[in-house]
């Protein structure tokens, strides 16, 4: 059978048949079972579904009849109706009913939106909607908060459907559509800002801008609320009259003088000034990079630089972004939302800022980078794109600058008439760098020009070529230029002549190198990211003096770049020379060998980042971040279990302190598919953290871990990564029974740890935490106390901030608001010596939450609207939903109860679910809807509620 409820309430057979179910009660109760279809309804919910809140005496008896009436009504084949001592069950596969189909397919659809897949997800959204045949639960009155919560969700499903639709071009019908669905529903201000989108997009920016005052009228009149953040933003962005941001372009320092290409910054300037996404197109070592560096910094307004080369993942793209725009991967179980992914960060914190993002080196995650394009564009409407790649995006809108070799002169010009020519030119500068007495002269112009032409003018070449002037004179140059295009010229024919000439210039390069310089060469592309000089020399394994004179060889003869104190390789360099290193049957052992460096490295760091030191070991850490994330991947890939757990459990606290939770959970899965269920002998501890980890992304098997008592009795010494026992109770959760079964935890911890400050710290902040919430107020105070003198003696920034935040609540709640506002002040100095915004939104909520008790209505909103806008700002949806509610509470003491119940429902949506903090968020949240209905029935004058859940 098949069972609708998006609707009437209709049974239909297998041949489509229906089958009549009966009254106005009869249908109800098959209503309930069906929104539970598969579990057990209490008896007592059904009841309560079927009589409200008076039942007759005797509605057990009633409950009885109406079930065995309901048997009686569907076929006796079927019988679904099962009987349980807790309720009654209504055995049925949950995709026989038209609800639960609807779910899934509006959440795969979610899912292709938040993936830029933009047909599919209008093909699965539409193909939800189409279930539809009226109000969900149209004949059944006893359900209205299912049937609400259900018309909701198709009100998203249409509203993602034309986020779909808008993506794969706006035409008139979409309009007409839009136009409809506002008329219907004034005050869903995404819908208006889609339909002013969609205007503007057609060119009728008028009209767009005539639908925005009519929104903020309609609000006004019937909310008395101006219109929200995002609809001004797409306002702003029609009118294009918003003020640029001013901020300082962040891009790579040069260290060379930018030669030709003068009329190709000139064209890509006006095309950025026209269109929303150019990209530079050309083969490798054509200048594409440099030329996107010259003219992002002739940009007036903010710009972020986005390096691309050195992921060996399309599905790291989003990172890659998210790490360039300094934004912290917060989210603590983001991806255990349906359609939660870092590209809803993204357009979360780039939705309201005009930003020109550099996308370099698309070429080998073409794919990846133009969906993410093609999403950020399409949903941040201020937003404009220079990406270079070796072949387009393919998006529609793209304008191209098509680059190859720089101009080259023609036969028989002069001396002087040839520095006119920009491959010339780059070529002389290039080699009078490393023979400063040469110059272009009639004795050898004519080889200049032999040497320029047979690179095609392509930059990288004329450099690596110029750099030999160090050794060898100009006409041996030319001559083993010529040597080198003959031997490669009859490679394969479907590789781009320019590609065989580039190989052709590494390669004879390498030819130069002496048998060290080639050792040390092959085994530094081990590295991602560059390396300082004591991970290169620990790594390659060359002995001391010997690395040296090599290591100077490489920068010498330009394989090796130096900038701030590391060792770079190009990308083509780089490329090669991996070649040679994997034809010397090196490859593993020097994937062993800087796994081993980096493993220490991160040991060794998460030690420090518990101590004064810790700013400076943050950046460390920061320096590294891709040599130490290659090292785990490399290691997880070749199932090197210890290893790769251990990486995890190292880093987990630079994850958490930087952000990095939904990129540290994603890892850490991956481990997990390596350790298996069950921790490996001697990797108990490791196993622990890689399962909270993944957790904080919503994978991983965390019910096996259960409480913290499970996770500290399994023990044997203290844990090399302490970090596990603050994870351990964000994830599963504190001790049950209140604060004397965390005192007695925490004594069983320090006979464990002994005298570690920074633990015992710890779990005195905990400790404070549970007599704060049960009501002791003064062992509360002295446990905090001990935390915090415990974290400064340490050094954590981190430990001390958090039981600052403790500590100002703790003032609140004894009525002292100037010491609640003194430790809150000290809590954002640090969160902002940190560097973490997440954490400023964090402080300012709670300083919110504080100013609220003390009824200080107008400060306390200011908190909670500038927490909004930086845990907006960071895509933090945990965050963003805890400062909507403060919000709500804030517009519900002051009489607002429409303004109030408006961000209690907006903050249910995002990052609430599986996960106890969450949940427990997500109560609060309903708390204070009840208390809305309450305030709603008592009518106007009755006096707020002071109660907090």
């Amino acid at each position: 059978m098949r069972f609708r409820i998006l609707g009437p309430i209709q049974v239909l057979l297998a041949d489509g048949r229906e089958v009549p179910v009966g009254g106005p009660r009869l249908r109800a109760l098959l209503a309930l079972l069906l929104l539970d279809a598969g579990r057990v309804v209490s008896a007592e919910r059904l009841i309560d579904g079927l009589y409200g809140e008076q039942p007759p005496r005797g509605a057990a008896n009633a409950l009885q009849s109406q079930v065995s009436r309901l048997r009686q009504a569907l076929p006796a084949a079927h019988d679904p109706v099962e009987f349980h001592p807790a309720g009654y069950r209504l055995a049925v596969d949950p995709e026989d009913v038209d609800a639960y189909r609807f779910e899934r397919l509006a959440d795969a659809g979610r899912r292709a939106l938040a993936g830029g897949d933009w047909p599919r997800a209008a093909a699965l959204l539409s193909e939800a909607l189409e279930l539809w045949r009226g109000p969900a639960l149209a004949d059944v009155p006893g359900a209205p908060a299912q049937a609400a919560r259900l018309d909701e969700l198709r009100l998203a499903t249409i509203e993602d459907q034309v986020e779909a639709d808008l993506a794969l071009g706006a035409d008139g019908v979409l309009i007409a559509e839009l136009r409809e669905f506002v008329v219907a529903h004034p005050l869903r201000e995404r819908a208006r800002g889609q339909l002013m989108r969609a205007l503007a997009a057609l060119g009728r920016p008028a009209e767009a801008l005539a639908e925005f005052e009519d929104a903020r009228q309609t609000l006004a009149e019937q909310l008395g609320v101006d219109p929200s953040a995002e609809l001004a933003a797409i306002h702003l962005a029609v009118l294009r009259g918003a003020e640029r941001r001013a901020a300082q372009p962040v891009l790579p320092g040069q260290l060379t003088t930018f030669v030709g290409r003068e009329e190709e910054l000139k064209r890509v300037g006006e095309l950025l000034g026209e269109r929303r996404l150019v990209t530079l197109t050309g083969p490798g070592g054509a200048g594409k990079t440099r030329l996107a560096i010259e003219a992002a910094g002739h940009v007036d307004g903010e710009v972020r630089f986005v390096e691309l080369a050195g992921l060996a993942d399309g599905a790291d793209v989003p990172q890659a972004v998210l790490s360039a725009l300094g934004l912290r991967d917060a989210g603590l179980r983001a991806s255990a939302e349906a359609g939660r992914h870092p590209t809803d960060r993204l357009v979360e914190a780039l939705a309201e800022r005009r930003l020109l993002l550099v996308l370099d080196n698309c070429e080998h995650v073409i794919a990846d980078a133009a969906r993410l394009a093609a999403r950020l564009l399409g949903a941040c409407p201020t937003l404009r794109v220079l990406a270079t790649s070796r072949e387009p995006l393919g998006l529609a809108g793209e304008a191209l600058c098509p680059l190859s070799g720089l101009t080259v002169p023609p036969p028989g010009v002069s001396a002087l008439d040839a520095d006119e020519y920009a491959a010339v030119r780059l070529f002389a500068q290039r080699a009078a760098d490393v023979a400063p007495d040469f110059t272009v002269t009639a004795a050898n112009v004519d080889t200049v020009l032999r040497i320029c032409r047979t690179l095609d003018g392509l930059p990288l070449a004329i450099e690596l070529a110029a750099a030999r002037l160090r050794a060898l004179p100009v006409a041996e140059v030319a001559a083993r230029l010529d040597d080198r295009f003959r031997l490669l010229s009859m490679g394969s024919r479907a590789a781009s002549p320019r590609h065989r000439t580039l190989r052709a210039v590494v390669e004879w390069s390498w030819d130069l190198l002496g048998d060290a310089e080639r050792r040390l060469a092959r085994r530094l592309t081990v590295f991602a990211g560059g390396a300082t000089l004591e991970a290169a020399e620990r790594v390659c394994g060359l002995p001391g003096g010997e690395f040296v004179d090599a290591l100077t060889g490489l920068v010498d003869k330009s394989f090796v770049e130096m900038s701030g104190g590391r060792y770079r390789m190009l990308e083509t360099v780089r490329a090669f020379c991996a070649e040679r290193l994997a034809d010397a049957g090196e490859a593993d052992d020097l994937r062993r060998a800087h796994t081993a460096y980096f493993l220490e490295f991160a040991w060794t760091a998460s030690d420090h980042l518990r101590r004064a030191e810790q700013l400076h070991w943050l950046r460390l850490l920061d320096a590294e971040r891709d040599n130490l994330h290659a090292a785990l991947r490399r290691a997880t890939a070749a199932g090197d279990a210890s290893d790769a757990a251990g990486m995890v459990a190292a880093l987990s606290f630079y994850w958490w302190l930087r952000g990095m939770r939904g990129e540290g959970a994603r890892l850490a899965a991956d481990v997990l598919d390596v350790l298996g269920p069950e921790a490996p002998a001697g990797l108990r501890e490791e196993h622990t953290l890689c399962v909270y980890n993944a957790s904080l992304g919503g994978s991983g098997p965390l019910d096996s871990l259960t409480t913290q008592r499970s996770v500290i009795s399994s023990l044997d010494r203290p844990p090399r990564q302490p970090f596990l026992l603050y994870l351990s109770g964000i994830s599963a959760g504190p001790p049950s029974g209140g604060s004397e079964h965390v005192n007695e935890l925490m004594r069983e911890l320090r006979r464990l740890v002994g005298s570690d400050v920074w633990i015992n710290a710890l779990g005195a902040m905990g400790s404070g935490s549970a007599q704060m919430w049960s009501g002791r107020w003064d062992q509360a105070a002295t446990a905090l106390d001990t935390a915090l003198d415990g974290f400064r003696q340490a050094g954590d920034r981190w430990g001390s901030m958090i039981t600052l935040g403790v500590l100002g609540e703790l003032a609140a709640w004894r009525d002292d608001p100037e010491a609640a506002g003194a430790h809150m002040d000290q809590a954002m100095r640090l969160a902002e010596e940190l560097e973490s915004t997440v954490d400023q939104a964090d402080m300012l909520r709670t300083r919110g939450e504080i100013r609220l008790r003390a009824g200080d209505l107008g400060a306390a909103r200011d908190d909670f609207a500038a927490a909004l806008l930086l845990a907006q700002r960071s895509g933090a949806p945990e965050f963003v939903s805890g400062a909507r509610l403060g919000l709500a509470q804030v517009a519900r003491l002051r009489g607002d109860l429409g303004e109030a119940r408006r961000f209690c429902e907006a903050a249910l949506t995002g990052g609430l679910t599986g996960w106890y903090v969450g949940d427990a968020t997500r109560t609060e949240i309903m708390f204070v809807l009840d208390q809305i209905t309450e305030a709603e029935k008592a009518g106007p004058g009755a006096p707020p509620s002071a109660e907090r859940a």
